[in-house]
This record gives C-alpha cells, structure tokens and sequence, in this order.
C-alpha cells in the first residue's frame, strides 16, 4: 500500500500557475465567486456518487425527528464550549467555502459527507468509501511503524469524530481522545459516539496549546488537519504534540502529499477552486515537515505514501 516519499521541494506552492491564482483570489469578487463554485461542485458531485448531502445534513440537524432542527444541539453547544478559550486569529476565517469558518452548524454538519466526497476519486474503483479506504492505507502504516498497541491516544483536530472513531476501531482497548477548536464539531462528534455507544473524552482547546497533562500519550495523530493550518502554528503543533507523548511514544501524521503528481496537474480553475476554500494551502504546501519535526526533537521520521494523493510521517519522541 505505501512506499517512501520523496523530500518536499516546495514546487507546488511557487509555480507560476499558483502565483497567479493567489492574485485571482486577492479580489474578493472572484474570491467569493470561486467559493460559490467550489461547494456547488461538492455538492453535486457527492449526489452523483450516491453520498445523499441534503439529506444526510437534514437528518443530522433534526436528529430524525420531524423538526427543521433540534433544540438538543444548541445544549449540546454549550456544554462543549469552553467560554475563556481565546480563538487564534488565524482560525477565524473562511474555511471551505463557509463564511464563519469551523464555527458554525453548516461546516459541523457537512464535514462528514464533503470528506465523503473529496475522497471518493482518490482510487476511482472506490467511490463513495475513498475516504474510509484513505484513513484505513494511513493506519495500516501506523501499525507497521508502532510495535505495541498503545493505551492512550489523542487525536488532534478531531472535527466531528472521523478520525477518532477509526482509531478507536483500530485500537478498540485503547483510552481515547478526541480534541478539536470548534465546539460546533465536538457536538456532532459526540451526538455521534453517543448513537454509536462510543467511549471518547471530548476536549474543546487549541491543538497546539491543549492544556492536557506532558507525557501522557503514546500515540498522538493529526490527522487531514495541517493544510488548514498556518506554519506558525503547525511548529507549535508539533512542539505540543512532543510535549505530551510519554518517551518512547509517537506522533503520526497524514494529509496531503505536496510533491504528488495529482497536485502537480491539476487545472489552473480546480486549483483556484480548492485554493479559495483553503486559505493556509501555500504554507502547509512550503513546510519542510520533517525537518520541523526534527527540530521539535523527534527522532527522523519515516515518510511514506499513502494514497496517490496523500503522504504519512511517523515521527518517535527518544526514550
């Protein structure tokens, strides 16, 4: 399923094409036009493959009761909300086409069939379960690299339980934790785990200042969630994550492979389509992400390929 990566050049992020299309975003008409057009395509692409978006966010905001939506969620809301969690600024932006960003019910209740639609042409074959397949190709190299099952993970960025629910699929005697910034997607991720009798600790914070106790992991995973993010806070991300793994543990990391031939082809239009939706795209894409995680003091990671779009780093605090 994965074989080595090759070292980042950085050569998608400052090709003329690129540069281009940042300009072509810096209007704000054509920056909210390209957004328009973005969701749109998501949308009726995922009714195409049979990934019913209307429906399934209709029956998510009414929890299968006759009601537009349900009073549940907003207590729901104010349980996970931490009220002196100060956002950082870069979070309070539009993400993925959504005017306020992760915070709000929209993106909440939409992440789980846009992840089901963005990944569905990853292997044509696949379909609709491209994205189940793409987290199962990113733990098969998780276990290859981890030799003892480990007691106690945290996955950062968790959104609505993705991620969280896999691994604890994975490591089903496993104490888990899922941690996200936005409560929105904690509700959903526990309404979720709740249906699904689930047992995972929710935590409302920063992923890179998360309040959790050091050295109390033995495996953190991040997991779809640096593209989203600035270079600033990846580094303080990844200094966290070593903070909290006990020694010996490790940090496992997947998201999109920079150097893959999928990005380096894509249309100018597609690429000014996910760029408009991605505002921190160029800087995930610049990150030499293995040198940043040997500077945090991790062991060199493994790096591999994971799908033909998508790379993981295995990375190990020393004993």
């Amino acid at each position: 399923m994965s074989v080595s990566s090759p070292t980042f050049t950085g050569s998608v992020a400052n090709t003329v094409i690129s540069r281009l299309v940042n300009g072509v975003l810096a209007i704000a008409p054509l920056a909210n036009f390209a957004k328009r057009q973005a969701r749109a395509m998501m949308v009726k692409r995922a009714e195409a493959i049979g990934v019913y978006w209307q429906q399934e966010r209709q029956d998510l905001r009414s929890r299968g009761q006759a009601i537009e939506f349900s009073p549940a969620w907003e207590a729901d809301l104010t349980h996970f909300t931490q009220a002196d969690l100060a956002y950082p600024d870069y979070y309070l932006t539009s993400f993925h086409a959504y005017a306020e960003g992760n915070l709000g019910w929209a993106p909440a209740m939409e992440v789980e069939v846009a992840a089901k639609t963005v990944h569905a042409k990853i292997w044509p074959e696949a379909g609709a379960a491209g994205d189940a397949k793409l987290r199962q190709s990113y733990h098969d190299i998780l276990q290859a690299q981890v030799p003892q099952p480990p007691q106690r993970i945290l996955d950062l960025g968790c959104s609505t339980g993705l991620s969280t629910f896999a691994l604890q699929a994975l490591y089903p005697e496993a104490d888990i934790t899922g941690l996200d910034l936005s409560p929105y997607y904690l509700a959903v991720a526990n309404y979720r785990s709740q249906a699904q009798n689930k047992a995972i600790a929710w935590v409302h914070a920063a992923a890179e200042d998360t309040g959790l106790e050091a050295r109390s992991f033995d495996l953190v995973s991040l997991c779809l969630v640096a593209h989203e993010l600035p270079q600033a806070a990846t580094k303080a991300l990844l200094r966290e994550a070593y903070r909290l793994l006990k020694p010996g543990g490790h940090f496992a990391f997947m998201d999109m492979n920079p150097n893959s031939e999928f990005l380096a082809k894509l249309p100018p239009y597609v690429l000014t389509l996910l760029k408009s939706t991605e505002p921190y795209l160029d800087q995930y894409f610049s990150l030499d992400l293995e040198q940043a995680l040997i500077e945090t003091g991790f062991k060199p990671p493994v790096v591999k390929f994971n799908s033909p779009r998508h790379r993981t780093l295995m990375a190990q605090r020393p004993s």
